[in-house]
């Protein structure tokens, strides 16, 4: 059974968005979310929600956010209980985001040139497993303290 991926973005990431869908489409039930809205007056958060929404839905699933810089993307995301986003500039920090931090939304830029292939980012991202160690775990549960004291 193939892992569910849910790809969405902005007006200034939808050919990235698509590039990626299209390169994963053979190893990972990918589907594009929010495409019906596209317009150049887009906002962001409507298309964090959007992907927060169906990872919280669809336990072990993944999302790739993309918007301008990645940062609207994923500010938007982290408002969302057991979300955790973050950007990946690089392969490495897309890796350990996944390792340590247990990422479930990779963020992505559309205008701001990453130090590696986006294609090799997002499958860092997507191969790489959760190391769950005790630190790591220590934090995710002060992570979800935070969230719920909120």
């Amino acid at each position: 059974m193939k892992s569910f991926v849910y790809i969405s973005s902005d007006h200034t990431g939808r050919s990235l968005a698509k590039e990626l869908a299209n390169h994963l489409n053979s190893e990972y039930s990918v589907e594009i979310i929010g495409e019906d809205l596209y317009s150049p007056t887009d906002d962001y958060p409507i298309f964090a929600q959007l992907i927060a929404k169906a990872v919280l839905a669809h336990p072990g699933s993944k999302g790739i956010l993309i918007c301008g810089s990645a940062q609207g993307v994923s500010v938007a995301a982290n408002k969302f209980d057991g979300i955790r986003a973050g950007i990946g500039f690089s392969i490495l920090a897309a890796v350990n985001g996944r390792r340590d931090d247990d990422l479930n939304i990779l963020c992505m830029p559309a205008n701001i040139p990453v130090s590696d292939q986006p294609l090799e980012i997002v499958r860092g991202f997507l191969n790489t497993e959760f190391k769950g160690v005790a630190r790591y775990n220590r934090r995710l549960k002060e992570i979800s303290e935070i969230e719920t004291s909120n």
